[in-house]
């Protein structure tokens, strides 16, 4: 434990003290934003813009004995810290309390439009069978999926933790004794200063596009593209992708680095993918570096998933991971909830179950979904979350409408905006980018029901937004809720039964 001297002077160190009345040789036994988890001896951070002061008062009310605020509470009656800036005074917090546990094991940093959980889950399955080839311990991951840090194993809100958060998980691993820590990096961590004192080993930028704009994330593409950029300055060794837009930018801004690889599919990148075709399920692909020239298989659909594939095998050669273990977690793969594929058993029905949100993601999609499934109706299931990404509706819209033979729009995390506004607000764009008809079924069970039952013809179903997760934001809070993959399933046992 250190003081709050000690917290103080490191508050001074970067520039954001304004003052204090605390007895600074007091211990912090905890370090917490949430007052339900303020025990006694704790430093108590009052921040966000949902904050209010009776959070403050049951803080205090269970043992906090000091708060550190960007405003002064005077009715509190408790020692306090002041600050400049609490989201940039976090990160100074949490590193102090938690020890820099950070600098304990190898971490890996993904970050992008697309892609960071699939490349998260390729690399985990890679460094997991190679650890378990040594005797040691599964690693920890921190994705928009889900987080596992040894201690803790649950389904994630958000993509990236606050610091606080963050820390703890790390912090867990080390006590863990986990040897690699592989996490998803969103703008708005970056934007937020959630990832602030975090170097990472290794540094994937996957790629670019338009996304994440409103008025509660990025006002405009160029707020999300500078936020993004940041990453390069906390990052030992980059990889970065001249396959996407913007790679011009991308490759200034990467000097920040310490070092620079880039991977893809030209021929002068350092992790050279090539000669990829699909063969049955499988996707093959050759890859091209320094260590090795040989192919690899992927069982996962998805050919835009070679892209991710080349990132993980990035992350495992800048490790130095034995070849034969990133072929084989390769081949055995799966991120759950990402292109999830099942069928009927009259083959009549495919579905494919995966979290495509934006425009980039829907692109590569339907791109992939024509080469591999060639003369099969589409029919897309989605919707869009409440009160953020506007562009989405628009974007994803205005694909869905070109290239799908029916839509049905349906609840994704509405939260506090009606389902219908939401659904009436993507279907102007469905109808303007051509003649696709559509419904708008609010309970994504129903429609995927609906969907399945009602083909005729061969026809794949995508399902997107969603995949794998159990819970659905109605309102402020996440309600339980059956997985899109589970409803496939369920669904398809019955549509087989009905069909024998």
């Amino acid at each position: 434990m250190h003081s709050i001297k000690e917290y103080i002077e490191s508050i001074k160190e970067a520039g954001l003290y304004i003052s204090d009345n605390c007895e600074e040789e007091s211990l912090v036994e905890g370090l917490t934003y949430d007052s339900k988890e303020a025990v006694p001896g704790t430093l108590f951070v009052c921040k966000g813009a949902a904050f209010k002061e009776e959070y403050l008062h049951s803080a205090i009310e269970k043992g906090a004995t000091v708060y550190i605020s960007e405003t002064e509470y005077p009715a509190a009656k408790a020692p306090h810290i002041i600050v400049s800036d609490i989201r940039k005074a976090m990160p100074y917090l949490a590193i102090l309390f938690y020890d820099d546990p950070v600098s304990k094991f190898n971490l890996t940093g993904l970050t992008g439009t697309k892609g960071k959980s699939t490349t998260a889950y390729y690399f985990k399955t890679i460094i997991d069978m190679y650890q378990e080839s040594l005797g040691k311990k599964e690693t920890a991951i921190a994705s928009s999926i889900d987080t596992y840090d040894g201690v803790m194993n649950y389904e994630s809100h958000i993509t990236t933790p606050e610091s606080i958060e963050l820390f703890s998980h790390f912090n867990n691993a080390v006590k863990s004794g986990i040897d690699y820590f592989t996490m998803e990096v969103s703008s708005q961590a970056l934007k937020y200063d959630r990832v602030n004192l975090v170097k990472f080993d290794v540094g994937v930028f996957m790629n670019i596009s338009e996304d994440h704009i409103s008025e509660i994330e990025h006002p405009d593409f160029e707020d999300y593209f500078t936020s993004k950029l940041k990453f390069f300055k906390q990052v030992k060794k980059a990889y970065i992708c001249p396959d996407t837009e913007h790679f011009d930018r991308i490759r200034e801004a990467s000097k920040d680095a310490e070092e620079v690889y880039t991977f893809g599919t030209q021929p002068d990148c350092d992790i050279y993918g090539y000669d990829i075709r699909k063969v049955g399920d499988s996707i093959f692909f050759k890859v091209r570096c320094d260590r090795f020239d040989r192919e690899f298989e992927l069982t996962m659909p998805g050919l835009f998933n070679v892209q991710n594939a080349l990132a993980a095998i990035c992350v495992a050669n800048a490790y130095n991971v034995p070849e034969e273990y990133i072929y084989e977690g390769l081949k055995k793969a799966r991120s759950k909830g990402r292109m999830e594929l099942f069928k009927t058993a009259d083959d009549k029905v495919y579905a494919i179950v995966d979290y495509a949100h934006n425009k980039l993601s829907f692109e590569r999609l339907y791109e992939s979904t024509f080469k591999e499934y060639p003369g099969r109706k589409v029919v897309t299931i989605f919707g869009c979350p409440g009160y953020k990404s506007y562009l989405r509706r628009r974007d994803i819209g205005t694909l869905a409408g070109k290239y799908s033979d029916k839509i049905y729009l349906v609840a994704e995390d509405p939260g506090e905006e009606p389902v219908e506004q939401i659904s009436k607000d993507i279907a102007q764009y469905v109808e303007a980018a051509g003649n696709c008809p559509y419904e708008m079924i609010e309970d994504r069970g129903e429609a995927i029901h609906k969907a399945i039952f009602e083909c005729t013809e061969p026809t794949i179903l995508l399902i997107t937004g969603k995949g794998d997760e159990t819970r659905q934001k109605i309102g402020r809070e996440y309600i339980e809720c059956t997985s899109d993959a589970d409803y496939v399933k369920n669904f398809m046992v019955e549509y087989d039964a009905a069909n024998k």
